[in-house]
């Protein structure tokens, strides 16, 4: 896409493009999208624990905002204790499709970026 092009965009196209760079390009998102691509549906505490590092209230935000953007579906059974199930929704996969070309991208280029950034570190000290 050319620059003119790009500027000549529906203003509401780039205002949803800018929103989801902004939500999806957080690690948890990127990592959630990942892991209920491989898990399918999965249980709040089987994705706490599939994520190190995630706080069950980042968890909680990032799953709401996921399910808001009609990324994920959420699923409450009525059982004691109640049980609550996340799924990717086809728009959520979809959008795991188009940012999987970012890892492609990581490792065909790991060893450049590496390269460049050492080369940098060396010239700043």
């Amino acid at each position: 896409m050319s620059n003119s092009e790009w500027h000549a965009s529906d203003p509401r196209v780039d205002a949803l493009v800018y929103e989801l760079i902004g939500a999806v390009a957080d690690k948890w998102t990127m990592l959630l999208l990942e892991t209920l691509d491989e898990g399918g549906e999965m249980r709040f505490t089987q994705i706490s624990r599939a994520i190190p590092g995630i706080s069950q209230k980042m968890l909680t935000q990032t799953l709401r905002r996921m399910e808001r953007d009609g990324f994920v579906t959420r699923t409450v059974h009525a059982v004691v204790p109640p049980r609550v199930d996340y799924r990717l929704t086809p728009l959520g996969e979809s959008l795991g499709e188009a940012f999987c070309g970012v890892w492609h991208w990581a490792e065909a280029n790991l060893e450049a970026v590496g390269a460049a950034r050492a080369g940098f570190d060396a010239r700043d000290r």
